[in-house]
């Protein structure tokens, strides 16, 4: 029920936010969206009240969660218009997956995150060498084409480097010369081979992490993956046998 309350409540700020629909059925979203918050901010209050430690449950992440799950319907009586900002609540799914225990869930998701915590530096120095590109070619591109084609100022001219390299092309800045067109060329080339740089490190890191795990079934319940350095089984805890 928590989910579908959740859920609901994030569907009535987005149709909300439609012109149309909040012509039609503006009151009705708006009295929704109030019985939504005020069950919201009954749970919180609730949860407040049953806890141990209630500050610091208020300072946790899923208690900051909680909080700005009712917040922007309070300031929307000063501040019109920030109740938008009750998409937060859609955060608040993670909670589901904590109380339910959904370890293939949690477990696929602690996975992908330890892959891109090992692959951060990497990652790191990749994200360096495209803002020096993206610099080195913004510069250029200023005193190529200048501020008559477009190229007002060299963090303009950034602005078409980085969106040139990941090849969207809005086409509100485009070059005129030769040269400006040769030099996109170049960068749209540069562009699609970096793209896949990082794709590549992630997924290394993602693989390296995978084949960490030990290939042993269990004994007790036959799972089969396991932690390098796992002594019992994760699922009933059965003692493991050496590889």
């Amino acid at each position: 029920m928590l989910m579908v309350a959740i859920i609901a409540s994030v569907i009535v700020v987005i149709l909300d936010s439609v012109s149309g629909l909040h012509a039609r059925w503006g009151r009705i979203f708006y009295a929704i969206e109030w019985g939504f918050t005020l069950l919201f901010t009954a749970e919180y209050l609730a949860r407040l009240a049953v806890v141990k430690h209630p500050l610091r449950y208020a300072r946790s992440f899923y208690g900051v969660i909680d909080l700005l799950s009712i917040l922007p319907t309070y300031l929307s009586l000063l501040l019109p218009g920030s109740q938008a900002l009750l998409v937060v609540r859609i955060l608040r799914i993670l909670r589901i997956f904590r109380v339910l225990k959904l370890m293939e869930y949690t477990e696929a998701g602690g996975m992908l995150i330890d892959a891109l915590y090992r692959a951060r530096r990497k990652i790191a120095v990749f994200l360096l060498a495209v803002l020096t590109l993206v610099v080195i070619f913004g510069a250029a591109m200023y005193v190529i084409e200048g501020p008559e084609n477009g190229f007002t100022s060299i963090p303009v001219s950034m602005y078409w480097a980085i969106v040139t390299m990941a090849t969207v092309g809005f086409g509100d800045i485009t070059p005129l010369t030769p040269l400006g067109q040769l030099v996109t060329s170049l960068l749209i080339l540069i562009g699609y081979g970096m793209i896949a740089v990082p794709t590549g490190i992630y997924t290394a890191e993602l693989a390296a992490g995978l084949r960490q795990r030990r290939k042993v079934a269990c004994p007790g319940c036959g799972l089969a993956e396991h932690e390098a350095d796992a002594l019992r089984c994760r699922c009933c805890g059965a003692e493991l046998l050496a590889p």
